[in-house]
């Protein structure tokens, strides 16, 4: 006699939205912290002109090393330092029916990442005091390590599970089990900005006596805020209702 097997047990279905048997509860936490900035940035723009290419790109290039030679004195006070762009431009005039070049305008873009401030201030009064060129920022930030992005993101796991089980207990039951967590974004709040230009006549090179006279700027940073959002769905065991 040929023994008929035993039906497979129905694979169990999922249903997105819960049943009487197992209901759902979907959740958003959300955490927003306010901390120091760790690092700011300047932009440091070096402008050189000339009466022919070779002047304008000498000075240019004198400039550079100069203002590379002060920065680089700082030394781990300055987290990184990176060359832009690099242009060199002839301006022109019209004589007659004919163009002719009137001068030639040289540019070079340096960005630094300080995590010192006291440098900063330092730093951002030096460079202002020479000859053509331009300052911009600080911008403020955190590093993209930051251990305030993952503080922020735990929070916001931990007040999606208490608002869960904050509805679990007006329902007179509690949590079953854990079903999705999605992050949801963990954003950071635009950088604060400060700008600063070239204002005065080229004092001295740097590293002379009169640099370190120069009075350090007085820069207070901004506060930065950090927003984290998580959904997160849980099963509940059934309530009884009535």
């Amino acid at each position: 006699m040929t023994k008929t097997p035993a039906p497979a047990p129905a694979p169990t279905t999922h249903h997105p939205y819960g049943t009487p048997d197992t209901p759902h509860v979907t959740v958003r936490g959300e955490a927003h912290l306010e901390v120091d900035p760790e690092i700011a940035q300047i932009t440091v723009t070096l402008t050189a002109r000339g009466t022919d290419r070779r002047t304008t790109l000498d000075g240019l290039t004198h400039r550079n090393t100069t203002t590379l030679d002060l920065i680089k004195s700082y030394g781990d006070t300055i987290e990184k330092l990176e060359t832009g762009t690099l242009t060199i431009t002839p301006e022109l005039t019209r004589r007659g029916r004919t163009d002719h070049i009137r001068t030639y305008h040289g540019h070079i873009q340096l960005t630094v990442t300080i995590a010192d401030f006291t440098t900063l201030g330092e730093l951002t009064a030096r460079l202002a005091d020479h000859d053509l060129t331009r300052i911009d920022g600080p911008w403020w930030s955190l590093r993209p390590t930051s251990p305030h992005h993952a503080t922020a993101r735990r929070q916001a796991v931990r007040e999606a599970l208490q608002r869960a089980r904050e509805y679990a207990e007006a329902l007179d039951t509690r949590l079953g089990a854990l079903l999705e967590l999605s992050d949801t974004g963990t954003r950071h709040s635009p950088l604060g900005r400060a700008a600063f230009a070239e204002s005065m006549p080229y004092a001295a090179a740097a590293g002379g006596a009169e640099a370190a006279d120069t009075t350090p700027i007085d820069l207070e940073p901004v506060r930065q805020n950090i927003d984290a959002q998580v959904e997160a769905s849980f099963t509940l065991i059934p309530p009884t209702l009535g």
